[in-house]
């Protein structure tokens, strides 16, 4: 239990640090959520599968979001850099 929250607390550090770039931010957000899985994993093992299964599909669809939000920005603006969302701004 202790290895969830362990590495809950590093991707929550690491986003903090690291805000440059928006797959910085995507790459931490996926590993507070593997750290949250595994907190879930542990203490829902045999009793509610479907949770488990709920959530895994809740982390893959804000996955598929972020990439295609990143994409999409990439694509029309050139660059990750979260200082460009002033652009997105109107």
């Amino acid at each position: 239990m202790f290895m969830g929250f362990y590495i809950f607390m590093v991707a929550l550090l690491t986003l903090m640090k690291n805000q440059k770039h928006v797959l910085m931010i995507l790459l931490s957000l996926e590993m507070m959520m593997l750290g949250l899985f595994y907190l879930i994993l542990i203490n829902l093992v045999n009793e509610m599968y479907e949770m488990i299964i709920f959530y895994l599909v809740m982390v893959v669809c804000e996955a598929c979001l972020g990439l295609s939000l990143m994409i999409m920005m990439v694509y029309f603006y050139g660059s990750d850099l979260v200082k460009s969302y002033n652009l997105l701004i109107m």
